[in-house]
């Protein structure tokens, strides 16, 4: 069980990278702080899926690496 849960969590850590990396865009070392001169918009199509699956992903991380707590 637990190496089921080890592989799952090594798969859903790729899918996250992965997604967050389709969502950067023109972010460079200015934009960390505030130089990058954009005005907030909404996120609309593919990149807000994108968003609320990350979401969803690092929710069901962090609960399977607290489930490892109660695994033998």
């Amino acid at each position: 069980m637990r190496i089921i849960a080890s592989v799952v969590l090594i798969l859903i850590s790729l899918a996250i990278i992965a997604l967050v990396l389709m969502q950067q865009k023109g972010g460079g070392a200015g934009a960390i702080f505030g130089g990058g001169g954009e005005v907030y918009r909404s996120k609309r199509g593919v990149e807000k899926i994108f968003h609320y699956i990350t979401i969803l992903l690092a929710i069901l991380f962090s609960v399977i690496s607290f489930s490892f707590i109660f695994m033998r």
